[in-house]
């Protein structure tokens, strides 16, 4: 998916966009990549001698990812999915500067206006993070 795509699926811009490409999407999962160069904004006090992606940032990457499913799902019209819960987070890994995640998000059920997905983080094969997050729509702005 190119990036027009991707910025007409969210409402994230520069710097809070923490997707560069969408690899594979089906009706009920996606995968995507992030890129993390050196002059991400948030290396500069996290932490300056030894600089990792924060552990919110990782999270944050992949509740992106499920928001583009959403948006396919939902056609971006019913209004902007937004985070309302995590749970069961486990962090594994550290990520640093130059290195690439990819972030698989599967949907695993819809209540009403509620949505429960279950996120995968990985780098060079190695687990990063996992958890499960809740979304919502909320209406959007005229």
């Amino acid at each position: 998916m190119t990036i027009d795509k991707i910025l007409a699926a969210l409402p994230h811009r520069p710097p809070m966009l923490l997707v560069d490409e969408i690899v594979e999407q089906t009706a009920d999962s996606i995968l995507c990549l992030k890129n993390f160069q050196d002059q991400e904004y948030f290396f500069q006090g996290h932490y300056p001698d030894f600089p990792l992606v924060p552990g919110v940032i990782l999270c944050e990457c992949a509740v992106q990812a499920g928001a583009i499913l959403l948006a396919e799902r939902t056609s971006g019209t019913e209004g902007v999915p937004v985070l309302t819960r995590l749970n069961d987070v486990r962090f594994k890994r550290m990520v640093r500067p130059g290195e690439t995640i990819q972030m698989t998000v599967k949907i695993e059920e819809i209540v009403s206006s509620a949505f429960y997905l279950s996120a995968k983080v990985t780098c060079d094969g190695q687990n990063v993070v996992r958890f499960n997050f809740a979304c919502s729509l909320a209406p959007k702005k005229d």
